[in-house]
């Protein structure tokens, strides 16, 4: 049934949309919970509730931007078009206005800028955690936190440069006359010569 759906598909949005619905029935067929079984584990657990929602939110803020721009490129499925409307719902924007176009532009640089802004809460978040964890290491184990604070010695990994191109860039560069100017280097020594070794006089 899958395959069906995924050989009429006619863009990437539809695409997604219908590998979206088909794990999600999948997760309620089995009756696997997505918003809880991410926290099961250790690590998950230590993240408090109100980053797993600004993520939740970042989530959604994205998926909406992705349906807006699908129906700013001509794409008018129902789906596509009913997502719009609940966009601008509670505005006086319609879908039939001329300007449909600018405020579509309009809400999707609103959404950007929300999801910027809840970015860099995480952020703040995540480098005042990372401080605080530090501060803590520096008072209990203080050669540890050196050690974790150490970059790791990170090598080539790309192919090794030619022997024989690189013996002749270094001869080719060691190999080249160099013209001094002998006249003004022996003016700027005898200056140098003059400054030490002149003559000494007897304080009266």
């Amino acid at each position: 049934m899958l395959v069906t759906y995924l050989e009429a598909c006619r863009d990437l949005c539809e695409t997604d949309s219908i590998l979206f619905g088909a794990a999600l029935a999948v997760c309620r067929i089995i009756g696997a919970k997505l918003s809880t079984a991410e926290r099961t584990t250790g690590q998950s657990s230590a993240i408090p509730a109100w980053r797993i929602r600004i993520e939740e939110r970042i989530a959604k803020a994205r998926a909406l931007i992705g349906r807006l721009i699908c129906f700013r490129s001509g794409n008018t499925r129902p789906r596509i078009v009913r997502t719009v409307r609940m966009a601008f719902a509670g505005t006086n924007a319609s879908l039939s206005q001329p300007d449909i176009m600018q405020k579509l532009t309009e809400r999707i640089d609103d959404l950007k800028q929300r999801i910027a802004a809840l970015g860099n809460r995480i952020q703040r978040y995540t480098e005042r955690s990372a401080r605080f964890k530090q501060n803590r290491l520096f008072q209990s184990d203080q050669k540890r936190l050196y050690k974790s604070l150490e970059r790791p010695i990170v090598s080539g990994t790309g192919p090794a440069p030619n022997q024989a191109d690189t013996v002749a860039f270094w001869r080719s560069l060691w190999s080249e006359p160099v013209n001094h100017n002998t006249r003004a280097l022996g003016r700027k020594l005898w200056r140098v010569s003059v400054r030490v070794l002149r003559p000494w006089t007897p304080s009266s």
